[in-house]
């Protein structure tokens, strides 16, 4: 109850520096804001035209790859963009915690939040991409009222991103490497998790390989949120069980991590 009356008490500043944040990043861009739905559409556009008729061709059981590559282009976006800020955001604003006392989590939260408020944002460059194909293409995406239930997994994103910010925030006060090590694994991530290839149509003999593959909890987010806006199904219930499960304890970690370290950042910074 303590630290959920200070969470509440410091509302208004998080509110304050999610918007700031908002504003900073495309403070020197010229299409300011336009960019958040410019750059999944360019992006999109390139990969489609570089795996489309690698992983794309003749598989019906993709529905509509532009779309299929979009959902889990823009998952993984978000969450890489998010941690990546939230890793940077206590060194960052070193020299405000030197000077006033701020809750330092309000830090990365508030990195997260405003990378949530652009990624819901670029979300309307998915729905454009939905309704031009379900109107004029052959490859429509089945939509059905599962489509509202996308919030789940969107939901669960964000709350592993807090987590996973709050881990590398506290870790990259003390071992500055970890930014760069996360840049790899970024990219290692990319292509471990099905965003550009459908894991049915890997031919993996290795029971291990995919599994470890399928433990990712990213595969399972993405993998709900293409059932509800792509293919038009109920989600699996184990890819909700898991990766609620996963999320919820990353946040915990997270939390007990930066709590018992916090009070050394001062000393690092």
């Amino acid at each position: 109850m303590k630290y959920l009356k200070n969470f509440y008490k410091y509302r208004f500043l998080l509110y304050e520096i999610v918007r700031k944040n908002i504003k900073l990043q495309y403070r020197n861009s010229v299409l300011g804001i336009f960019w958040t739905f410019l750059q999944p559409l360019l992006t999109t556009c390139v990969l489609v035209l570089i795996f489309g008729g690698i992983f794309g061709k003749k598989d019906e059981s993709l529905v509509n790859y532009p779309i299929y590559l979009l959902c889990g282009r823009l998952l993984y976006e978000f969450f890489t963009q998010s941690t990546k800020r939230a890793m940077r955001s206590i060194r960052n604003s070193a020299s405000v915690i030197k000077k006033v006392y701020v809750p330092k989590y309000i830090y990365p939260l508030s990195n997260v939040t405003a990378n949530f408020v652009t990624f819901l944002i670029s979300l309307l460059v998915l729905v454009c991409f939905v309704a031009y194909y379900y109107f004029f293409s052959e490859q429509q995406p089945h939509i059905t009222p599962y489509v509202f239930l996308a919030i789940v997994p969107i939901i669960i994103l964000f709350i592993l991103s807090v987590g996973v910010g709050l881990i590398l925030s506290t870790l990259a006060v003390f071992f500055k490497d970890i930014e760069y090590l996360y840049e790899v694994f970024c990219m290692l991530l990319f292509y471990a998790t099905p965003i550009i290839y459908k894991l049915e149509t890997l031919k993996i003999q290795s029971e291990a390989v995919k599994l470890a593959l399928m433990a990712n909890p990213l595969y399972s987010i993405i993998q709900m949120f293409r059932d509800c806006v792509l293919f038009g199904e109920m989600m699996n219930p184990k890819h909700i069980i898991y990766s609620a499960c996963f999320s919820i304890a990353t946040v915990i970690i997270g939390l007990v991590l930066f709590y018992k370290k916090q009070d050394k950042f001062i000393l690092h910074i």
